[in-house]
């Protein structure tokens, strides 16, 4: 059995739980750090079919107070979270198993919950975040069928909480999909010893996404590109004073959690055989890794093209992270 009690101990003095922990609390609860507008989704820029008009319609009104502000914060955010929804949904619907999903810290489980209501039976999910705020906006509609969340941070969901908690049983043996969603670059750089938890609850030949914020060796270039985001797209929600005390009270501590994209391969490469970086804007990249070629080419086939203007892509999309081979072909 491994050994995570210095890990744990690490999680336990992370930023996330401590220092940033007013923040989080007041945001998820809409006290603070609202934007002026919901934020607004471009449809240009994504392909219409019958998944995306639904699962943006049930999103919509499934969104929560820190959903409103995460996805007013990050250029084309939202676009991205509807393209790996509608994703995960087809790539569901062409297996023969139903798909289970664990959200990662990811505030109210909005694209989880959303996934698992229309997936009507396809998705069992399993969403957590340490805010009781986040718990409530999950339950605001009533308890949704097919999903579940654990009140926590993602340390203590051991596999051993897991197999001793009646309503969380079924995902004993594993998830076939994982979804970390900034959450590790709130507790700290140690990259390694988070995906070596968390790794524990995914299936052999399952899927693990990762949403992140990472460094560039160019401090310069990191910096342009934060400017290109908060004055470029934050200023449409929030005022330059917001973004200004956003920056002071959290984004200076986060940095330090932060590790580039290189370090991050370093890393994947001791877990899994197969990663492609599939979205890009500015210092926010998705990652997608597997064991499993052939389950990772099914996701990717399933996953459209990234829907964000090209002034704030920086990568090739995709890109192969780690090991060799040719990139799948994005869905059109």
């Amino acid at each position: 059995m491994q050994d995570f009690s210095a890990f744990f101990e690490e999680c336990e003095r992370a930023p996330r739980l401590n220092e940033l922990a007013p923040f989080f609390s007041a945001t998820a609860a809409g006290r603070s750090g609202m934007p002026l507008r919901r934020p607004s989704l471009d449809l240009r820029l994504l392909p219409r079919d019958a998944t995306l008009k639904k699962f943006v319609a049930i999103h919509g009104l499934r969104q929560g107070p820190f959903d409103q502000h995460y996805l007013s914060s990050i250029p084309y955010r939202l676009e991205e979270e509807c393209r790996l929804g509608c994703a995960i949904l087809k790539y569901a619907r062409s297996r023969r198993k139903p798909l289970k999903l664990y959200s990662l810290g990811t505030a109210e489980g909005t694209m989880a919950r959303t996934v698992s209501e229309i997936g009507d039976g396809r998705i069992e999910s399993l969403s957590c975040s340490p805010n009781v705020e986040n718990q409530r906006s999950f339950y605001a509609y009533g308890v949704p069928p097919h999903a579940h969340f654990f009140h926590g941070p993602f340390h203590h969901l051991t596999p051993e909480h897991i197999r001793n908690t009646e309503d969380l049983g079924m995902f004993a043996d594993g998830f076939d999909l994982i979804l970390e969603d900034t959450t590790f670059q709130m507790y700290s750089p140690n990259r390694f010893d988070q995906i070596r938890f968390v790794i524990q609850h995914l299936r052999h030949d399952g899927i693990f996404v990762f949403v992140e914020k990472f460094l560039h060796e160019d401090e310069t270039e990191y910096r342009l590109r934060e400017q290109q985001k908060d004055f470029g797209f934050k200023a449409r929600y929030f005022t330059g004073a917001d973004i200004q005390s956003k920056e002071d009270a959290v984004l200076t501590r986060m940095d330090k959690n932060e590790v580039t994209l290189a370090d991050m391969g370093q890393v994947l490469k001791r877990f899994f055989e197969s990663c492609f970086v599939t979205w890009n804007s500015g210092n926010f990249y998705t990652l997608i890794a597997s064991n499993s070629r052939g389950n990772l080419q099914n996701f990717m086939s399933r996953l459209a093209g990234p829907a964000l203007p090209k002034e704030y892509i920086y990568a090739e999309l995709p890109s192969e992270l780690i090991s060799q081979g040719q990139a799948p072909e994005p869905a059109r």
